[in-house]
């Protein structure tokens, strides 16, 4: 199978999908550009087709070359791949422009580079830097801040810029989020990218850190009964409990169109229950914040997915980041 990651750089520890290159902290942005597999351009052209509306002088149709001004391909500049077909009104975000983004940021802002790469050939590309934020909730259960910046040139993912945290011990990123609100700051690809407003809007969302962190310290001073946890877990998996009141956990009731039955609440349960990554922390044992954990931590890490690629791709991007929000909307809402 072709890896869905065509090739991404990291510093620090080996990242919990375990894909990349290492290289040493502090790198200028240029050797990023080469190492995570950023320094090309994407090309774009109109769409052509051909026609046979000419006939030759012996009689034969004419085959020629058409435009269509509506649409235009997206291609690589170093492999001439083609990316995608999208609107001519399609406004691209390159490679170098991702990683540009964090110049002002690493070199005077204090945020250094941790990861970055191109997701399916280069449809996506993303960057990963930490901005020093840090909190220690009970038992040193440590967790930093980061700013994750992605795009893509398939229409699959509007230019998009997320506060995020990452819990260390076992490494499950969540985006910043209260009362249902994402701080996720979104660029559809219909306007173009102005990096310096972006930053402008970033004050806000990273201004919240303080208050999403409290939002977790009074997650991990919440205890959580036996049935609370299972109610949480069958919540955030598959919605509101049965009509008849049944334990799905137990009974197998439970199944999705990605994972065999009950197979995920029982996965969830037995991460909450002690086998987790930090599952014995003081701040995780028995509260809320170690049900969030233990579903964060399964969706990173556990949750079944073609390869390591897509379960990273779902985790950032996909169904397996809206799960985690879910996740965060129900753990504070039961913390209340």
């Amino acid at each position: 199978m072709a890896h869905l990651i065509e090739q991404m750089a990291f510093v620090g520890d080996t990242p919990w999908h375990r894909l990349g290159h290492r290289l040493t902290p502090k790198q200028p942005l240029e050797i990023w550009a080469q190492q995570a597999g950023m320094d090309w351009t994407i090309q774009e052209t109109p769409v052509r087709f051909m026609t046979g509306t000419a006939t030759a002088t012996d009689g034969n149709a004419l085959q020629t070359l058409e435009s269509f001004a509506e649409q235009k391909v997206l291609y690589r500049s170093d492999t001439r791949a083609a990316l995608s077909v999208v609107s001519s009104r399609y406004q691209v975000v390159q490679p170098r422009e991702v990683l540009e983004f964090y110049r002002d940021l690493t070199e005077i802002g204090g945020y250094e580079m941790e990861t970055a790469g191109v997701l399916k050939g280069g449809r996506k590309v993303w960057a990963l830097a930490r901005t020093g934020k840090q909190a220690v909730l009970k038992g040193n259960d440590t967790v930093n801040g980061y700013l994750l910046l992605a795009t893509s040139c398939d229409g699959t993912l509007a230019t998009s810029v997320t506060p995020t945290t990452v819990r260390v011990v076992c490494s499950n990123t969540l985006a910043i989020a209260l009362d249902s609100t994402s701080n996720v700051i979104r660029v559809p690809h219909s306007t173009s990218f102005d990096a310096d407003a972006v930053k402008r809007q970033l004050g806000v969302a990273i201004g919240q850190w303080d208050e999403f962190m409290y939002c977790m310290k009074t997650l991990a001073g919440r205890k959580v009964k036996s049935h609370e946890a299972r109610q949480y877990i069958e919540r955030v998996l598959y919605g509101p409990p049965e009509a008849d009141g049944l334990d799905r956990i137990s009974a197998g009731k439970v199944e999705t169109p990605s994972e065999p039955p009950a197979w995920a609440a029982r996965k969830v349960l037995e991460l909450y229950e002690g086998k987790g990554r930090g599952a014995e922390l003081a701040a995780a044992k028995g509260t809320t914040w170690g049900l969030l954990s233990a579903m964060t931590e399964f969706v990173d890490h556990e949750r079944r997915a073609r390869s390591r690629e897509y379960r990273l791709d779902s985790a950032w991007f996909g169904q397996g980041a809206a799960l985690k929000q879910r996740a965060l909307a129900q753990a504070l809402e039961l913390a209340r």
